[in-house]
């Protein structure tokens, strides 16, 4: 039976449990920042294996890239050691802007419910004219005022339905 999986992508995901326990392991020793281990990209030839990580604080990013980078023949050694591969592939480390751009969306999507709800709020206060207090705008005309679509007749087809048919 074969599986629907590539064997790069079994080798990236069991790298990507070892080298985050590795990097968790660390940043419980202090010698690295609040990061984690998202992902683990691996090229065909398991040579080489982008590791992306996540960090705490944004502002850890760029230290925690560089310390990573210094201890990188030190975890591939200990990688080694754990997996059991003809070649260790060289680790190669990025940030994972991610978790950033999604709390950035999240952002926007707060702000512009919030802008929505106030603009709401103001639009029902200018359907209403000030010096008459007659309704003004696109919610006064015949067109607008009604929920429902008007149904337009069909011409009859003769046919009554399920009853009319036995």
């Amino acid at each position: 039976m074969r599986s629907g999986f590539k064997r790069s992508d079994r080798v990236a995901a069991e790298l990507r449990r070892e080298i985050g326990s590795l990097v968790h392991q660390a940043v419980r020793d202090g010698l690295l920042p609040q990061i984690s281990v998202s992902d683990v990209e691996i090229t065909r030839d398991l040579a080489y294996a982008t590791v992306w990580f996540t960090a705490l604080r944004n502002a850890d990013a760029q230290p925690a890239e560089a310390m990573l980078k210094e201890q990188m023949r030190e975890l591939r050694m200990q990688l080694a050691r754990r997996v059991r591969l003809r070649i260790t592939p060289e680790l190669r480390f990025r940030y994972d802007p991610s978790m950033e751009q999604g709390e950035r969306i999240e952002e926007l999507l707060r702000d512009a419910g919030a802008s929505d709800r106030a603009d709401d709020v103001v639009g029902d206060d200018a359907d209403i004219d000030s010096e008459s207090g007659a309704a003004s705008g696109p919610a006064s005309s015949p067109a607008a005022s009604s929920d429902a679509p008007t149904p337009t007749p069909t011409p009859d087809s003769g046919d009554d339905g399920p009853e009319g048919s036995r």
